[in-house]
């Protein structure tokens, strides 16, 4: 009789299932169209195009996999990936969730919550999409409207502005180096792309974090075991 599939190989079992999925229906629409009009773009062009394109975007989408893996676990990472809008949407809904839940990111607790957390947030947004699709036209003048736009323009600020008050608080002494570091690249250099500031941002705090801790200045919170970090 075959052994029943453990939780965590059945998350690894069907997310490599969806994201394989994922990637054939995405391929399949440039694709179906080529097929259906006749109208296939030449080689060199999009040789070309992609020669713009892949050594930024390939080396960030690695990156982010590196740097979110480890905050989102095992269900949330394919999920998030699966559905998209990970820095905008489904990281800070999975920190803030788990940080709700009084759970640690790596737990067995925090994988839950976290697959939980993105997993609302993407019915939250197909949701909130389709309405918005719908009723486009007809709130373009609201929505274009000088009133509102220092509100849109202040949503994402406002978001991590939050996130980040919360967790700089929850351990200053790790977050001063991160984000004085951050500051000043970003006063130094602000057309730096986002994904190359996440993981730099992460080295510098898991760096400085471990000689803190060398130093006697960090102390273990969730377990009783000595070690090194």
């Amino acid at each position: 009789m075959k052994n029943k599939r453990t939780y965590e190989e059945s998350v690894h079992y069907y997310g490599r299932i969806w994201m394989l999925s994922a990637f054939v229906l995405l391929m399949a629409i440039p694709v179906i169209i080529g097929v259906a009009f006749s109208a296939w773009p030449p080689l060199d062009k999009v040789l070309l195009g992609l020669l713009g394109v892949v050594p930024m975007f390939w080396t960030v989408a690695v990156i982010e996999v590196l740097t979110f893996s480890p905050m989102l676990g095992n269900g949330g990472t394919y999920l998030g990936f699966v559905t998209g809008n990970l820095t905008n949407m489904k990281v800070p809904c999975a920190l803030n969730a788990m940080k709700g839940a009084g759970v640690e990111p790596g737990s067995p607790e925090g994988e839950i919550i976290s697959t939980i957390a993105i997993a609302s947030s993407t019915f939250t947004n197909t949701i909130v999409l389709t309405l918005g699709v719908l009723l486009l036209v007809p709130l373009t003048p609201i929505l274009s409207s000088p009133t509102f736009k220092p509100m849109f323009d202040n949503i994402l600020p406002a978001l991590f502005g939050g996130l980040g008050v919360a967790f700089i608080a929850k351990d200053w002494k790790v977050a001063t180096l991160p984000l004085g570091v951050m500051i000043l690249l970003y006063i130094l250099a602000p057309t730096l792309p986002v994904g190359i500031l996440i993981p730099v941002s992460a080295a510098i705090a898991i760096s400085w974090a471990r000689f803190l801790y060398k130093k006697g200045h960090l102390h273990r919170t969730h377990d009783n075991k000595k070690g090194d970090l």
